[in-house]
């Protein structure tokens, strides 16, 4: 932060001689004769007459003695203060938050636990639901988020961070405001006979993957279209162009204006719940226990 010969400085103008000096800094007389002639040699001025009587500043040295006692001083307070922006960031809870995955339901268990962690607070820290680059995202939890919180049925997902489910949300079926289906309050899978529906392709979703197979068995003439492996805001905006129909989920009913989703009689559902890193700190799991507590109860 500043040269510590500066206090050396200061303490000989003090002093008035290089041993009174040495004793206050407990260093021999000739090691602060040897920072002195280094100092004014980097400063490349002469900052001490040697005198009979002792020591004494010279002009310039009297200026730098004068901003050297600010500089010590602004120097503690600065690192005092990024001590304790340090300890802040410590005790903060930093939240990821998108469209597709809102912070929302994790601020509902905060203002049920935050009374067991007093000295916390949230940070919320925005992400995009890019499909190429929501893996990323979540590989960053333990640096850039402490948790994120959505959907979660992804063997991918699943294989990068731990999960805590905290309930499950509904499949429906989301299609274009002006579609013939929109006026309905409640779809049958006979109502999607002759419909393309858009869907994830198999293989990461164990939820998605029972339901597809259902519908290729059972139901054979709905034709089913493979999206992005996850969805962003493109898939929602296709569903819109197109005029096709979308498996969604219950949450996802106010993401776009242009469609407008419906319940089904089924029985699907997927998990969503916190996602935390894989080596969480300490703070993280005490948080992660208290949730599971309060699901329990």
């Amino acid at each position: 932060m500043y040269n510590p010969a500066l206090d050396t400085l200061i303490a000989v103008a003090d002093c008035g001689s290089f041993t009174k000096a040495s004793e206050r800094l407990y260093i021999s007389p000739t090691a602060v004769m040897k920072q002195m002639n280094t100092l004014e040699s980097h400063l490349n001025l002469k900052l001490l007459e040697r005198t009979p009587a002792g020591v004494q500043l010279t002009s310039a040295g009297k200026i730098i003695y004068r901003d050297a006692k600010f500089m010590v001083d602004y120097s503690k307070k600065s690192i005092a203060e990024a001590h304790a922006a340090a300890h802040t960031y410590d005790t903060t809870f930093c939240v990821g938050t998108s469209l597709l995955n809102p912070a929302k339901p994790f601020m509902d268990l905060w203002y049920q636990l935050n009374k067991d962690f007093p000295e916390y607070k949230l940070h919320l820290v925005p992400f995009e639901d890019h499909h190429k680059g929501i893996l990323s995202e979540i590989e960053k939890l333990g640096e850039k988020f402490d948790f994120l919180i959505g959907v979660c049925d992804s063997k991918v997902w699943l294989s990068l961070c731990r999960f805590l489910p905290l309930g499950r949300y509904k499949k429906m079926i989301a299609v274009p405001r002006e579609h013939h289906l929109a006026a309905k309050t409640r779809l049958k899978p006979e109502d999607l006979y002759g419909e393309t529906l858009m869907m994830v392709p198999r293989g990461d979703s164990g939820v998605n993957d029972f339901l597809r197979n259902d519908l290729e068995k059972n139901h054979p003439q709905i034709h089913i279209q493979d999206t992005a492996q996850f969805y962003d805001l493109s898939v929602f905006n296709l569903c819109a162009e197109t005029g096709n129909v979308l498996l969604t989920i219950e949450c996802w009913q106010d993401v776009h204006p242009g469609l407008v989703s419906i319940p089904v009689d089924w029985d699907y559902s997927i998990p969503y719940g916190l996602l935390y890193s894989l080596n969480a700190p300490s703070d993280v799991l005490k948080f992660i226990d208290a949730a599971a507590n309060l699901c329990v109860v």
